[in-house]
């Protein structure tokens, strides 16, 4: 059974940082394209960033600059380090595993950038 465990999500000011964490079992997680999206109520899913097995890496251009992914293939684990949050980075945020038509979603965690 796959799973995908996300963490690390909470409240932050406006210029704070967060990292969260996405914890994969059930797959081989070394040869799956990862990634990070994103829904903020009303809106529709969005990319974040992605990591591929090689460790090539994708941003949406509204975080670029401010936030990075990463992987512990060692860990089974995928990571977004977020700086410079900004109020319209609040959102449920997903971890996301694919390979050919393999697709697998976490279930979210909630990050909410206010004063």
């Amino acid at each position: 059974q796959v799973q995908l465990v996300e963490s690390g999500g909470g409240l932050v000011q406006p210029g704070g940082s967060l990292t969260l964490s996405c914890a994969a079992s059930g797959i081989i997680f070394k040869i799956y394209d990862m990634g990070w999206y994103r829904q903020a109520p009303g809106k529709q899913r969005e990319l974040v960033a992605t990591i591929t097995s090689g460790g090539s890496t994708n941003y949406a251009d509204s975080v670029k600059g401010r936030f990075t992914i990463s992987r512990d293939n060692a860990k089974n684990t995928v990571y977004l380090q977020m700086s410079s949050l900004k109020p319209e980075d609040t959102a449920g945020y997903y971890c996301n595993a694919e390979l050919g038509r393999g697709i697998y979603w976490g279930q979210g965690t909630q990050v909410t950038v206010s004063s």
